[in-house]
């Protein structure tokens, strides 16, 4: 048989019988809409839009608190929503980094008029999920929401990086000694900008290790229900010392 009728017989069986791919899984899925994503909404901006329209505005004598974040964040709401008593309002999304929570700073966090807010940022950053990134690049993202927070009125508390000797989805990366770096910087600037540092860290690590003790963590990287119980405890002391500071009048700009 000819070339040519070959391939015409091989057209005909292919129309015959055509093959059906499997449908996609929900982890398929969810990897196809992050991809796409990508391309439509970077920062994801819509993905609290309407909750922030249907907020109310900030209640007198109950003092509005954001917490903006990445999956950690994500995982107190989802996990332990009790710890989110009114006034209290999360706004992570997992696998975020500090380009992305800076381009969602406005919306997610300075509309809502807050007293004060929460950043716990930089895990992704050091994952390189949005591409690579330097120490520098992460601690101008954070100083640029810092500076908006303050210059808007909004009391700022700084959350370190919760420990993880290791994360699934890079393996052999060093996530450990680059945490506790980010960590010492943010203490650091915590203090020159008058915001407030969170130490999970030293609250979830094991100790002699740069990971989270037993139980605390599901994967190394993200607090367990129990690892929330000792996260909280910080949490609520943070809360209490920036409220008990006066509201900025303007951003303080610090190295």
């Amino acid at each position: 048989m000819k070339p040519t009728h070959l391939l015409l017989a091989a057209l005909a069986v292919a129309v015959a019988f055509p093959v059906f791919a499997a449908d996609p899984t929900p982890e398929q899925k969810s990897a196809k809409e992050a991809e796409d994503r990508l391309h439509t909404d970077w920062a994801w901006i819509g993905r609290y839009r309407d909750a922030n329209a249907a907020l109310p505005a900030p209640v007198v004598g109950q003092p509005r608190i954001v917490l903006i974040g990445d999956s950690i964040t994500q995982g107190w709401f989802d996990h332990v929503p009790t710890f989110f008593k009114p006034g209290r309002i999360g706004r992570g999304i997992g696998g975020q980094t500090t380009p992305q929570m800076l381009v969602r700073f406005p919306a997610d966090v300075i509309a809502l008029k807050p007293a004060v807010v929460q950043i716990m940022a930089g895990t992704n950053d050091i994952a390189f999920n949005t591409g690579p990134m330097t120490p520098d690049e992460s601690k101008a993202n954070i100083r640029a929401m810092t500076e908006l927070a303050q210059a808007n009125g909004i009391r700022v508390i700084l959350a370190s990086i919760p420990p993880a000797d290791r994360y699934p989805w890079r393996p052999g990366l060093d996530t450990g000694s680059k945490i506790v770096a980010m960590n010492a910087w943010l203490k650091s600037y915590a203090a020159a900008t008058g915001s407030t540092y969170a130490d999970y860290w030293s609250a979830l690590v094991a100790p002699g290790t740069l990971g989270m003790r037993e139980g605390l963590s599901s994967d190394h990287v993200h607090p367990t229900v129990a690892g929330y119980a000792v996260m909280a405890p910080v949490a609520e002391r943070a809360f209490k010392a920036a409220l008990s500071h006066p509201a900025p009048t303007r951003a303080v700009i610090a190295r």
